[in-house]
């Protein structure tokens, strides 16, 4: 660990490379804007042109190669850039970096946020004796264009982002993406809110 002087953030060493732990500050515009509910806004701000769920299989129906999936869909819309990776403290679930401080997010959860990339969202976390394997919890790029969450008690991810985007989702047949709009409920049919 690099601790933080009160000006710089703290970092933590990993695969031979210092990363940065995110703060509260970093996370800000999800929190401000999100409440709880059944809409897309309880785990997406309502700033994106457009939403969707996207459901999330039981660990032997592919969910290796359906996060892989998400992460090439995510990847060609923000390439060239940093992104923040959430792993929400279960206790039960891998965080990546245990020691790291916590930031809160939607009901008070504890994440542990780190800024990498796609390489280490597909790396890190892949335990699929864990619930929550492969991949974060949440995704954002640094220019907040998208975010991809998935709440504590889902069986599905929330995405907000442009378009274009959603419109890649919706156009894969090995997803089972739902277009969401503000103010419905998000519940992806058969599934159930917790």
């Amino acid at each position: 660990m690099v601790p933080g002087d009160g000006a710089s953030p703290v970092s933590y060493w990993k695969d031979g490379e210092h990363w940065r732990i995110g703060t509260d500050a970093d996370i800000a515009w999800i929190k401000e804007s999100t409440e709880p509910g059944l809409t897309i806004t309880s785990a997406i701000p309502p700033i994106f042109p457009a939403y969707a769920t996207v459901v999330v299989p039981d660990k032997d129906e592919g969910r290796p190669e359906h996060f892989n999936l998400v992460l090439r869909l995510l990847t060609e819309q923000s390439r060239d850039q940093p992104w923040w990776l959430g792993y929400l403290d279960t206790g039960a679930d891998d965080l990546v970096f245990p020691d790291a401080p916590r930031v809160t997010l939607y009901a008070d959860w504890p994440y542990v946020l780190v800024q990498a990339g796609p390489t280490e969202a597909a790396r890190w976390r892949h335990d699929l004796r864990s619930w929550r394997a492969p991949g974060p919890d949440l995704i954002f790029p640094a220019d907040h264009s998208w975010l991809l969450s998935w709440l504590w008690d889902d069986d599905w991810r929330y995405l907000g982002g442009p378009v274009a985007l959603v419109d890649r989702f919706l156009d894969q047949p090995h997803l089972r993406v739902q277009r969401v709009n503000l103010g419905e409920d998000a519940t992806p049919p058969g599934h159930a809110a917790r």
